[in-house]
């Protein structure tokens, strides 16, 4: 499959599953006491850990995966991101999303251009976008302990610089996972390229928040 034909698709599926969770979010929210039901105690645990089970089963299985599960896959998932994406509505105006929703659609956009178009070769990105993640992860982790307002910041905004390069390296590895399964490879690009969405969106959120806190 040419470039031509993948990315078209691999958008595609990046738009439905945006669509999915952020619809998904926005109706829940309109019942709060459900969205406080849902998102409390272990059933948010629950989501969390079916969330986490689909991804890795998706990133398994998908050299023998075909397009009708791969599909399930990505819908279930961004459906179970749009339920944790209620409280988002709750806490901040729409006129403050939408805004935010604008900002990481640009700024995401320029930089899945950069992927797109580069010529070099960025697979010896993979290992230190790994270790940057797991060190925001981490450092994320101890700062629930120091609720340092700071601290998160910086965090947040490092969290954003990686996630950038994520979209980078994700879109030229597009084109690897759909010569490694044609079907449900573009699906999965997809779905890669929406978890960068999801956190840059996320991030930026909190920038907002921490701007309107100051």
């Amino acid at each position: 499959m040419n470039k031509n034909e993948l990315y078209p698709k691999v958008f595609m599926w990046l738009f439905i599953g945006l669509l999915i969770t952020f619809m998904t979010g926005y109706s829940l929210s309109l019942n709060e006491q459900l969205t406080y039901n849902i998102l409390s105690g272990s059933t948010y645990i629950i989501l969390v850990i079916v969330e986490f089970v689909v991804a890795i089963f998706f990133s398994m299985r998908l050299a023998k995966m075909s397009k009708v599960t791969a599909t399930i896959c990505y819908i279930i998932y961004s459906f179970l991101t749009g339920l944790t994406f209620s409280s988002i509505f709750l806490v901040f105006k729409l006129s403050s999303i939408m805004l935010v929703f604008l900002v990481t659609s640009i700024t995401f956009g320029i930089f899945a251009i950069i992927g797109y178009t580069t010529k070099k070769d960025i697979t010896s990105w993979s290992n230190y976008l790994l270790m940057a993640l797991l060190a925001v992860i981490i450092a994320t982790i101890i700062n629930i302990f120091f609720k340092s307002p700071m601290f998160d910041l910086i965090i947040t905004i490092i969290s954003i610089i990686v996630f950038l390069a994520y979209v980078v390296y994700d879109m030229k590895r597009a084109e690897f996972l759909t010569s490694y399964n044609e079907e449900a490879g573009p699906i999965y690009a997809a779905f890669q390229l929406y978890l960068d969405f999801i956190n840059l969106f996320v991030d930026l959120l909190k920038l907002l928040n921490n701007n309107s806190d100051n």
